[in-house]
């Protein structure tokens, strides 16, 4: 299986994917968010974050470009690079040093730095439907075939 697609009736159920994605990577891995606007990318962020233990206000990077939120045991980096002018600036922000970092990094709007950001072990495509979302897992390489393999079968949506 190199992709798995899932129905997210609502905001618990990409809530419910954000801690199933926690559980499946076990805290590592390089996670490509894409969606249009409002999509659900930084609620199915949240959803994991709680899943890790984090209490405190979750909200996309937009002008940060990046959130680290190592204070819960282990690195999780959540970046948006929206606002990225030229992927260039990604070096400017040390890119390099957080891919390096056995780490979870969370990236929204990883096509702004393409170029200079490797291959995602995971893809998460959210689409709107008519009732919730859709919520396409694509895998970019043998890493990211385990972790679907590891997707939590027992997970309602």
């Amino acid at each position: 299986m190199e992709s798995l697609t899932l129905l997210l009736a609502n905001e618990e159920a990409t809530h419910a994917a954000g801690a199933a994605l926690l559980s499946a990577t076990n805290g590592i891995g390089l996670i490509a968010l894409q969606g249009d606007l409002g999509s659900g990318k930084t609620t199915l962020v949240r959803g994991l974050l709680r899943a890790a233990g984090y209490q405190g206000r979750v909200k996309s990077p937009t002008y940060t470009l990046v959130e680290p939120y190592s204070e819960i045991g282990h690195g999780i980096y959540h970046f948006d690079l929206y606002r990225l002018a030229d992927p260039e600036e990604l070096e400017y922000i040390g890119i390099r040093d957080y891919l390096e970092e056995k780490a979870l990094i969370l990236l929204e709007w990883p096509e702004r730095g393409e170029g200079l950001l490797p291959t995602a072990d995971l893809t998460l495509m959210l689409s709107y439907q008519a009732f919730g979302r859709k919520l396409q897992i694509i895998a970019g390489n043998p890493y990211g075939l385990e972790i679907i393999k590891k997707w939590p079968e027992q997970t309602i949506f």
